[in-house]
């Protein structure tokens, strides 16, 4: 039986909303006896260890029952995805408008594939940065261009930046 990443994701975000928690990633990471799955999850106000603890108990059970997940054994871990979260889906863009960002495109956007600043904005497959708010080293050198639009498909890595 081959492991269906899909298929963890399903049972873990059935669970996650029947204790109104929203799955953000699923990712199995390592191979053999060393596989660690982790499924990161969040709720409006924050994630306790609670929350953590009960969704990893049922989440684990019903993998075991249903051998989601082939072979001998796999360390689960459930976490909140902390302060500087992953952005990968449009619906984190779209709940994440107006906060501070740092993107690393695929291809070259004006000759520079790293960028920090406001997510201005998010429609139809295309994110705004606000580049004036960023520090020194991810401003535009000449100070002309303080807004720079990038393509979601052009998105290699996106993080939200802690605002402390």
């Amino acid at each position: 039986m081959a492991f269906e990443i899909d298929r963890v994701r399903e049972i873990a975000e059935r669970v996650a909303a029947s204790s109104g928690l929203e799955v953000v990633e699923v990712e199995l990471r390592g191979g053999g006896k060393s596989r660690m799955l982790r499924i990161f999850i969040d709720k409006p106000g924050g994630v306790t260890h609670e929350d953590c603890a009960n969704l990893s108990r049922e989440v684990g059970t019903i993998l075991d029952v249903e051998d989601v997940i082939p072979g001998d054994s796999y360390l689960l871990e459930v976490s909140s995805p902390g302060l500087d979260r992953r952005l990968s889906r449009p619906a984190d863009f779209q709940r994440f408008t107006g906060s501070r960002v740092k993107v690393t495109t695929r291809q070259p956007v004006n000759g520079n594939r790293h960028f920090e600043g406001r997510l201005e904005n998010f429609q139809e497959g295309r994110l705004v940065l606000d580049l004036s708010t960023a520090r020194k080293k991810h401003r535009p050198a000449d100070g002309t261009q303080q807004r720079l639009e990038i393509e979601l498909a052009n998105v290699e890595k996106a993080n939200l930046v802690p605002e402390i």
